[in-house]
């Protein structure tokens, strides 16, 4: 067994697997805060016109568009900005 962990080929292995538990850990948080974003931006769709919600629901082209101009909140541009680069950043963080 101690052979095998000094053997630097099976090192090396180990620290890519946590490396790649570690963007996995990073991808899931961000992506989460986007999530949270985006369902604070959709509740408040819903209360503002049932229509609007469900367009919101649907189409995610409108989602932004409400958010940028239809969606007041104390802090509207915290929670756009969340919303938009915490699921942006979890998608880059993916790809890698």
């Amino acid at each position: 067994m101690l052979g095998l962990l000094r053997n630097p080929q099976v090192s090396s292995s180990v620290s890519v697997c946590k490396m790649e538990f570690v963007k996995l850990l990073f991808a899931i948080l961000f992506g989460l805060a986007g999530f949270v974003g985006s369902v604070i931006i959709l509740i408040e769709a819903f209360k503002d016109e049932i229509w609007k919600g469900i367009l919101a629901l649907l189409c995610g082209l409108y989602l932004i568009w409400f958010a940028l101009f239809d969606f007041d909140h104390e802090h509207k541009w915290l929670i756009i900005l969340l919303s938009l680069f915490g699921s942006g950043i979890a998608a880059g963080i993916l790809a890698l």
